[in-house]
């Protein structure tokens, strides 16, 4: 009898083994990277816990092309998504506003796996190849400044072209006689302060007036007021002056205050820095046409998120002709109380 209970434990004793290895068995099949939809598998399905890249952390970074006033309000729009997207988005600025800055600050976050980039280049079309070898390794949109001939999947802007003759409608307005002018911008290699010229020429165009000089100044505020003040001593018949970026605006301000020129020589000029709306308010400039910053950051951030999570449904909501236009709004000394009011309320983000 001793025995025969000793033989019968050891066969249970076996048979309890044995369902305990089954089971442990059966355990291991349902875990994470164990089942039939696991990597390398046929027929894969996810199962358990979520995949590992949904786990992963979203990088997105919004590269300007300069440190301009004016991308203090695109970085409000930045924060505001950031805020509705519970996600980060790095702001990323070159210190000198130079080509190889931007380009490094790109070839950085790329390596860095950032999953999109939203960029304004400096230089589009000197930019083609590097912003090509962005593109192939990321999602890649431009903003303010386009870069058309390059791969990027989709631009967030001003239609600058539309927004030159949209001031180039208001200098006819200024100078109803016709007269000389003169046009100050950072460089003109940008599609942005390209096609803003070209806007500009084809509005004054047969309206008798001239633009008798063309300065650049490289992103260099000093050199942008002294611009002005040798093209005014320069021509002393001269009746406007434009400025086609951010800067320029109070720099022209600061310049014509001090050769004295208020209500002398006119100032049409593009974007909405502290300098410019107190040269509105002043009187030393006529009006700026202001673009929507606010919107380059917001809907940047908005659609780099979406590109980077979303796949291939996200690409295929891009506009067939790959671009959205933000608008313009022209403010002059009617309306440049209400539009510092409105200003104020977009820097809070």
């Amino acid at each position: 009898m001793k025995n025969e209970h000793f033989s019968g434990s050891v066969v249970s004793g076996r048979r309890s083994i044995a369902r305990g290895l089954v089971g442990v068995c059966l355990s291991l099949l349902v875990l994470p990277g164990w089942s039939k939809g696991s990597k390398g598998g046929e027929g894969a399905e996810p199962s358990g816990a979520p995949a590992a890249d949904s786990q992963k952390v979203v990088k997105l970074a919004f590269v300007t092309n300069n440190t301009a006033e004016f991308w203090r309000i695109a970085a409000a729009g930045v924060k505001k998504y950031e805020k509705e997207g519970k996600v980060q988005v790095d702001v990323k600025m070159p210190p000198n506003g130079t080509t190889e800055e931007q380009n490094q600050i790109l070839e950085n976050l790329v390596s860095q796996g950032y999953d999109a980039i939203a960029v304004s280049p400096i230089a589009p079309n000197d930019q083609v190849p590097v912003l090509d070898r962005i593109a192939a390794k990321t999602k890649l949109i431009t903003f303010d400044s386009d870069a058309p001939k390059s791969k990027r999947l989709l631009y967030i802007g001003t239609d600058n072209y539309q927004a030159g003759k949209a001031l180039g409608a208001q200098i006819v307005k200024l100078l109803p006689e016709g007269g000389k002018m003169a046009v100050f911008v950072g460089t003109l290699a940008p599609e942005n302060a390209m096609q803003r010229l070209e806007g500009i020429q084809d509005a004054i165009e047969g309206h008798k007036i001239e633009i008798v000089d063309k300065r650049e100044d490289n992103a260099d505020r000093a050199k942008a007021r002294s611009n002005v003040e040798d093209i005014v001593n320069a021509h002393r018949d001269l009746k406007l002056v434009a400025g086609l970026y951010s800067y320029n605006g109070p720099a022209i301000a600061s310049a014509l205050e001090s050769l004295g020129k208020k209500g002398v020589i006119q100032a049409a000029v593009f974007d909405e820095e502290d300098g410019s709306l107190n040269g509105i308010e002043k009187g030393l400039i006529s009006c700026t046409v202001v673009q929507k910053p606010f919107d380059f950051g917001y809907l940047s951030s908005k659609w780099m998120h979406e590109l980077a999570t979303g796949g291939a449904a996200a690409e295929s909501k891009i506009p067939a002709n790959r671009a959205i236009d933000t608008g313009v709004e022209v403010i002059d000394s009617a309306g440049v109380g209400a539009f510092r009011a409105k200003l104020a309320e977009m820097k809070k983000q």
